[in-house]
């Protein structure tokens, strides 16, 4: 596992373009140092199919970037109709598991699941979708994604978010972290990059 999964706090900052064709987001710790990015990798087919489909329905590939710009971590999802999965994937390649968006009328819910399917935490927001809980199996908090205040101009101007995933710093299973704290970016993907 990379050195960047080693933080209990990751501070997800998207970043803002006049005209983009594929999010990015800074990464910083907890004591706000940048550690590392994610970015999208937005190849001509997926540019393409953007003329085409709505955006809630578009594959995505997330790259996580360590502060040295080695991939650590991919997240994938494949073109969707209606509820979506996303892959995750390791810094070798491997897939690692994946999350699955579950259907609720009012407030969004995803099931973090292993390489086998085995469900091994829920992640449950509140009605704005600003802020989750992330509880395993047992039903023990291992985690949270809450929404920041992102400044006056950048929160009324632009559709820029800024997260905080914190980690409990118990957590010691290495597939699981690097799952919790690649989630919130994918989450900004589905529910709010992809409206």
């Amino acid at each position: 596992m990379d050195r960047f999964f080693s933080n209990n706090t990751f501070v997800i900052d998207e970043k803002i373009a006049a005209f983009k064709l594929s999010n990015a987001y800074k990464v910083y710790n907890g004591e706000g140092v940048e550690i590392g990015a994610i970015q999208e990798h937005k190849p001509l087919t997926y540019i393409l199919l953007s003329f085409m489909l709505p955006k809630g329905m578009m594959p995505f590939e997330l790259n996580i970037l360590n502060i040295d710009g080695k991939r650590v971590a991919q997240l994938k999802r494949n073109l969707t109709f209606f509820l979506s999965k996303v892959q995750i994937i390791n810094e070798a390649g491997a897939p690692i598991g994946s999350f699955k968006q579950k259907f609720t009328l009012l407030k969004p819910k995803f099931t973090l699941l292993d390489n086998l399917g085995h469900e091994i935490a829920t992640i449950k927001g509140d009605w704005k979708a600003w802020n989750f809980e992330i509880t395993d199996a047992a039903g023990q908090k291992i985690g949270t994604i809450d929404k920041k205040w992102n400044g006056l101009a950048k929160e009324m101007f632009t559709t820029a978010d800024k997260y905080a995933v914190n980690i409990e710093p118990s957590l010691a299973d290495e597939n699981t972290r690097v799952a919790v704290a690649s989630v919130a970016a994918a989450i900004d993907m589905i529910l709010k990059e992809g409206n």
